[in-house]
C-alpha cells in the first residue's frame, strides 16, 4: 500500500476531527451533568427556603400567643374562668335559665380546669435565630388590672402620622 504524503495528511485530519468530536461529546456530557446538580441544589434551595418560611410563621403565630398573653397581663388584667364559676348540674342551669329573646344567637360555652403545677405557656425561642421574641410574663404571675378610666382613653385615641386625635 502506497501512502503518498496528502492522503497521509487526509488521515492525520481524520483523526484529529474525530478526537475533537468525542472531546466535545464528553465535555456536553461533564456540562449536562453540571446542570442536572445546579438544578438539584436549586430545588433543595426552593425546598429549604418553603421550610424556613413555614417555621417562621408558626413560631410568628405561636409567639403572638405569647405577646397577647403579656397583653392581657399587662393592659387588661382579664382571667380565664376557674372551676368554680362553673355550675354543676341541670338545676343549677335551670334556675339561671330565661327565655331567649327572637334572633338571638345560640350560646358559647367553654370550660376549662386549672392543672396544678401549670404556670402558663413556656417562653417561645425562635428555632432560627435562638433568641425570644415575646415578652415574658412576671415571675410572680400577678396580673395588675387598669382602671377602666385609663384604659378608655388609651383605647379610643387615634393615632395618624405622628400626631394624636382624640
Amino acid at each position: 500500500m502506497n501512502l503518498t504524503r496528502d492522503r497521509v495528511r487526509s488521515i492525520g485530519w481524520a483523526f484529529v476531527l474525530t478526537v475533537c468530536c468525542a472531546l466535545t461529546l464528553a465535555l456536553t456530557f461533564r456540562v449536562n451533568a453540571v446542570k442536572s446538580q445546579v438544578r438539584l441544589a436549586e430545588r433543595q434551595i426552593v425546598s429549604l427556603q418553603a421550610q424556613k418560611m413555614f417555621l417562621e410563621t408558626e413560631f410568628e403565630a405561636r409567639s403572638n400567643q405569647q405577646q397577647l398573653r403579656a397583653l392581657n397581663d399587662v393592659e387588661f388584667g382579664y382571667e380565664a374562668p376557674n372551676a368554680g364559676q362553673y355550675i354543676e348540674g341541670e338545676r343549677q342551669l335551670a334556675a339561671l335559665g330565661k327565655p331567649r329573646a327572637p334572633e338571638a344567637p345560640a350560646p358559647i360555652r367553654v370550660a376549662k380546669a386549672a392543672v396544678p403545677g401549670e404556670e402558663g405557656l413556656p417562653a417561645m425561642v425562635s428555632p432560627l435565630t435562638g433568641k425570644a421574641m415575646a415578652a415574658e410574663v412576671p415571675a410572680e404571675g400577678a396580673r395588675q388590672p387598669t382602671d377602666a378610666a385609663g384604659l378608655k382613653d388609651r383605647l379610643a385615641r387615634i393615632e395618624t402620622r405622628g400626631a394624636t386625635k382624640e
